[in-house]
């Protein structure tokens, strides 16, 4: 049996590399590692995230977040103070999201990134989480 020790990174599909980039750098506050002719590197705390260019890719559609339970997703540790103000930045920037779900210990905060993309904001109410 082999033991996984950590995510080392994630892959998304992206229409626009550009486009992509800057809402996960500029919304998300990712900085980028490197650039690649179809792809762009990024790096969060301990992580690393790969945006891949797919051109002709169609957009995820609003209904992923309708009713986002049980969809595939990635979800991303924020202070729950950070995810109060993602609400209010979603609202202002016309972002794609579901209400606020609260799960007892901890809220999260379900939303689109450009490419239709289902992403997910975890703020735990206590310092360390889980």
């Amino acid at each position: 049996m082999l033991h996984v020790r950590r995510l080392d990174h994630f892959g998304v599909d992206v229409a626009d590399l550009a486009r992509a980039e800057r809402f996960y750098t500029g919304l998300l506050g990712m900085s980028v590692e490197m650039h690649l002719p179809d792809q762009v590197l990024l790096r969060y705390g301990d992580g690393n995230c790969a945006l891949f260019l797919k051109p002709g890719r169609a957009p995820g559609g609003l209904d992923q977040i309708e009713n986002p339970l049980g969809k595939s997703h990635h979800a991303f540790e924020v202070s729950h103070e950070d995810l109060g103000r993602a609400l209010q930045l979603f609202k202002a920037e016309g972002i794609p999201h579901h209400a606020p779900i609260d799960w007892g210990d901890h809220d999260c905060l379900y939303f689109l990134d450009p490419d239709g993309n289902l992403l997910e904001l975890v703020g735990y109410r206590q310092v360390g989480g889980r």
